[in-house]
């Protein structure tokens, strides 16, 4: 078993074991897992094998449980066993075991989370904005989660590679080439250059709706393009440089980083292959002069793949990118973070995938949308808010607080506070949901410094490095790691149990895809930690004591950090 094994997996281990002792059963027979309780009257882990074998010894569950506690020998990191209810076994840890175990995960860079990614590559496509248009907040939910699983492979071991699939291509480019030669402002370009692109679109798509001969001239503009002219390309390529810019503007802010910036002509020269391929398998046949593939046998509609024009749809892009990142990478599975309106799209290019034999472990997640407490944010209704906006708005909000809170500190470190807790709060508010959920925007919430909010928590970890800080300044000549670590208070034990359930959440957010299980586990870190902090005296105590639960403090800071940092959120030592 690893150095740094859970208390579950250890339990979950011996349980198994012992149980084929007891018992007289094979391998193939019991595999028994233990989880946490959710009440510690009822010890600190539980298990339910009794229930799960009692058809297969022929006995109630409750008899076998009593068969079992009375003949297993203990562990030496379990204190006791309890029968509760039809026969739930309940395992309380001794003191000791919390204590030597604590102070092993002080000693690991990965807080005992195993590393089970290693010699793995991960692929996770997400943020996606669309070229020569400006990040709105819509952007910003696929952006923070898709960051957070990012950061939470990584931190599990595997090598993951971080795609920013750009929408770079299709017919709005002819109309952004002639609009741009007819409308460009070049200050305004130099000024802000996606605003202007923006509005050279706008411009060259109105005149078109009102002038037939500027439409077909848009159109024989792209032609061009998509035949590889010099000119065109060059420009084309120059909206694609100056987008690319103003989003690393508003990526920085957010301290999310891409590996990849490949739009979707990254692929074009694939696609007349793809659809030769799903031709020769006969997936693809002709209907009204385009090209279907055919899904109602899987409960799906059908799926354009060519066009009537000759043009082709996302799901021969998204084809075509899964075989050119397989032979370039050979990932262990390819994730996708965006909105559930998308949800049809990857139900059926993945089956086609799928039929296509292409053995690649593709895996979508979608979350709900962002809403004003009046309404989704909408283009048609006039509601829509630029990220940038959004960001300054945060950062503002926050700076107001952090004067008001510390008028004394010097102005440059209020704006940097005000950065940490503005951003912070706009990506807590996202995260802490499931990703599957409607979020609801309000400043109230996102600003909370009471509430489930990321200024709490940052505030939690800060007041715990301040603690720490004053240890040190009162006693400059002892060195921490030389003092005992004694699990003694009942608080303690809350604490130390929390701390050591780190890995499990982390491993949990990353399985099923969820930041908000990793958010949930530090509110509930930060909550123990406060009752720790309003229950027994730290500096006061007596020596020993003390270092004890400054030793705890150090720990809980330490995987405050991580876990925010886990979901891209900065602290500071002071606020």
């Amino acid at each position: 078993m690893r150095e740094f094994a859970t208390f579950e997996e250890r339990l979950s281990a011996w349980m198994t074991e012992a149980m084929q002792s007891v018992f007289d059963l094979s391998d193939a027979e019991v595999n028994l897992g233990v989880s946490p309780t959710n009440n510690e009257k009822f010890g600190d882990y539980q298990c339910n094998a009794a229930m799960v074998l009692s058809k297969q010894l022929k006995k109630a569950p409750r008899e076998i449980a009593q068969q079992f506690v009375e003949a297993a020998e203990l562990p030496e990191f379990i204190e006791k066993i309890e029968i509760a209810g039809p026969g739930f076994i309940n395992f309380f840890l001794t003191n000791r075991a919390l204590s030597e175990y604590i102070q092993l995960l002080e000693k690991d860079a990965h807080l005992g989370s195993e590393q089970v990614g290693e010699g793995k590559k991960v692929i996770i496509d997400y943020s996606s904005p669309n070229v020569a248009k400006s990040m709105h907040i819509g952007h910003i939910r696929s952006t923070v989660i898709g960051n957070a699983i990012d950061r939470l492979y990584r931190f599990l071991g595997y090598e993951v590679i971080a795609d920013n699939h750009l929408g770079d291509w299709g017919t709005q480019f002819g109309l952004m080439l002639v609009g741009y030669r007819e409308f460009v402002n070049e200050e305004a370009l130099a000024a802000a250059p996606v605003e202007e692109l923006e509005r050279i679109y706008v411009a060259s798509y109105n005149k078109s709706k009102e002038d037939d001969s500027w439409r077909d001239l848009a159109k024989s503009e792209l032609v061009k393009l998509q035949q590889g002219n010099e000119e065109n390309r060059k420009l084309w390529e120059k909206f694609i440089e100056l987008s690319i810019g103003e989003f690393n503007k508003i990526y920085d802010r957010l301290d999310v980083k891409f590996d990849l910036y490949r739009g979707e002509s990254f692929y074009n020269d694939r696609l007349p292959k793809m659809i030769q391929a799903l031709e020769d398998k006969d997936l693809a046949v002709e209907s009204d002069g385009a090209l279907i593939v055919d899904l109602e046998e899987d409960g799906m509609p059908i799926c354009i793949v060519r066009k009537s024009d000759g043009g082709y749809n996302y799901a021969t892009t998204d084809l075509a990118t899964v075989e050119s990142r397989q032979e370039e990478f050979d990932p262990e599975r390819i994730i996708y973070v965006t909105d559930e309106r998308q949800q049809l799209h990857f139900k059926q290019f993945f089956k086609i995938a799928e039929k296509l034999e292409m053995e690649a472990n593709l895996v979508h997640v979608w979350f709900g949308l962002m809403r004003l407490p009046e309404a989704t944010f909408s283009t048609r209704e006039g509601n829509v808010i630029k990220l940038s906006a959004l960001l300054d708005e945060a950062e503002s909000r926050a700076l107001d607080m952090v004067k008001s809170s510390s008028p004394d500190m010097p102005e440059d470190q209020q704006k940097d506070l005000a950065k940490a807790i503005g951003i912070g709060a706009i990506k807590y508010t996202d995260l802490s949901q499931n990703p599957q959920s409607l979020v609801t925007f309000t400043w109230e919430k996102a600003l909370n410094m009471e509430g489930n909010s990321a200024p709490y928590l940052q505030y939690a970890y800060a007041r715990i490095s301040s603690v720490y800080d004053k240890w040190k300044t009162q006693f400059p000549d002892m060195e921490l790691n030389e003092c005992s670590l004694n699990i003694e208070h009942k608080i303690e034990r809350r604490l130390a149990i929390k701390l050591s359930r780190f890995s499990a959440a982390v491993r949990a957010a990353a399985d099923n895809y969820r930041p908000n299980i990793m958010a949930d586990y530090l509110y509930d870190l930060a909550q123990i930690y406060s009752s720790f902090y309003q229950n027994v005296p730290f500096l006061k105590a007596e020596e020993g004591v003390r270092e004890s639960r400054i030793r705890l403090c150090r720990s809980t800071a330490r995987t405050l950090k991580q876990g925010l940092n886990l979901l891209g959120i900065e602290t500071r030592e002071r606020i």
